[in-house]
């Protein structure tokens, strides 16, 4: 075993080096430019590590530096916050029983709290794609506060804990205060933007559609009334979706039995966490299911996927109902945004709708990513957790932009060409259906396809037969 290998006592003081103090091949990568020249020694079970010498965090950190060069993802701030959250109710929790000093607790608590208020970030440097429990990115969180608030990192800031229960716990406390704080509020208000369009264009006469056949006439509020309902059935069930992530597996310890933490600490921890987050946070009722398996998270990205399709089903709906100007649909008028073509002059194009269904692309294929992860687990513990939390995370971020954009820069700004629609109506051959109920089926079907061939409306072809007053009149719905 190499000399700088041989494992050596925690508690050994930090060495400065240069990189004249190790051979070339030794040096990593990080040491060799100008701006960077000097790192420290730090110690770990398994030897001497160098680490930059600005760092707050330690060897275990640099490990996964080093061992997980796979690319530019970073667990987000929410996560991050997450963490410090536990860890300074944790502190709390363990000065009330006995587990830690005060004056260690009260300084972790408080270096602990920085981390939760948004602090020291860029010190979080671990790739997402690391060891599926999230050990390297809880012990970069244990080592950042640890030198914070000068206490040694397992014994101190991670006591009664394990990252088997923090990391799954951080993922629910992150993903209910991104859902409740950016999710549900943008709902709510691209909920609003279509309510208040459905309002608009209560008396906008069009024709529906099915099959992407004419069908019988409509309101275009009547259709931004579904699509509002849409919205606000999506909001109903994120909400359903957050009793299954209020659960918090945190106490189980390594496996959910709870090996090394005291009685109580679970229940005090987690009622500190909801207390601080103002959430409804509470214990697992399992710790051993809560840690096994992520049936939950999946559950929230189940949610977060229906609500991807609703939007999909929306902004497509639009941006076809807004086709043209001259060889589409045309009843809607869309607010130009941007020139649309570098070749053809006086393009404009539905670009926030055309925005908001790539990021439905990239939730639906996050939800397979995380339906995937979540079947990871394996005995008493599921091993991706890491990418199940970026992508859940990164799918709530998306929908919550998404949808403020989609509301702010296209709905409330949304026209209707009453004129087109209802001139598409009177074109229409299902003018031809209320005329069923008097004169019969095929009576009916005879006229449509007698207007369809001579290239007249419905309407004509029955005030030629002197039907026409079986017909709405003009610019109604009502058959």
């Amino acid at each position: 075993m190499p000399p700088d290998s041989r494992p050596t006592d925690p508690a050994d003081p930090v060495e400065l080096a240069s990189e004249e103090s190790f051979p070339a091949s030794d040096v990593p990568p990080w040491t060799l430019g100008a701006d960077n020249p000097q790192y420290r020694i730090e110690h770990d079970t398994m030897g001497k590590v160098h680490v930059p010498i600005g760092a707050l965090y330690g060897a275990q950190t640099q490990r996964a530096v080093e061992n997980f060069p796979v690319s530019s993802y970073r667990l987000q701030p929410a996560f991050i916050r997450a963490l410090g959250l536990i860890k300074s109710c944790a502190a709390r929790s363990n000065a009330e029983s006995g587990k830690l000093p005060a004056d260690v607790a009260q300084a972790i608590e408080n270096a602990a709290g920085d981390v939760a208020g948004g602090m020291h970030f860029e010190q979080f440097v671990v790739d997402v794609f690391q060891t599926g429990s999230g050990t390297s990115t809880n012990m970069n969180a244990n080592e950042v506060i640890a030198r914070l608030s000068g206490s040694h990192a397992n014994d101190h800031v991670n006591a009664s804990q394990s990252s088997n229960d923090v990391i799954p716990s951080a993922i629910h406390i992150s993903a209910a205060t991104e859902v409740h704080g950016e999710l549900l509020p943008a709902i709510y208000s691209l909920r609003a933007a279509l309510e208040s369009k459905a309002d608009e264009f209560r008396t906008v006469s069009k024709i529906g559609r099915t099959h992407l056949q004419d069908a019988t006439p409509m309101t275009l509020g009547q259709e931004f009334g579904g699509y509002a309902h849409q919205v606000a059935a999506s909001a109903e069930r994120l909400t359903l979706a957050m009793r299954g992530i209020y659960e918090l597996p945190l106490g189980g310890t390594a496996i959910g039995t709870g090996v090394n933490a005291p009685p109580g600490f679970a229940a005090r921890t987690i009622a500190l966490i909801s207390e601080r987050s103002g959430l409804p946070f509470c214990e697992a009722r399992n710790h051993f299911e809560a840690q096994a398996a992520k049936d939950a998270v999946l559950f929230l990205s189940g949610a977060l996927r229906t609500y991807a399709v609703a939007l999909t089903k929306i902004a497509n709906d639009i941006r076809w109902l807004g086709s043209g100007p001259r060889g589409g649909l045309g009843e809607l008028l869309l607010r130009d945004l941007q020139p649309g073509s570098s070749i053809m002059p006086g393009k404009v194009n539905p670009v926030i709708p055309e925005s908001v269904l790539m990021v439905c692309a990239q939730v639906i294929g996050h939800d397979a990513s995380i339906a995937w992860a979540c079947a990871g687990g394996n005995f008493e513990l599921n091993t991706m957790m890491p990418i199940i939390a970026f992508d859940l995370l990164d799918s709530i971020a998306l929908l919550s932009t998404a949808s403020r954009n989609f509301a702010e820069r296209c709905i409330w700004s949304l026209e209707a060409n009453g004129e087109r629609a209802a001139s598409l109506v009177e074109q229409s051959l299902a003018m031809a259906t209320p005329l069923a109920t008097s004169i019969g089926y095929e009576a009916a079907a005879a006229i449509a396809k007698e207007a369809y061939e001579t290239g007249r409306t419905v309407r004509e072809v029955a005030h030629e037969k002197q039907l026409a007053h079986l017909l709405p009149k003009k610019g109604t719905t009502a058959f």
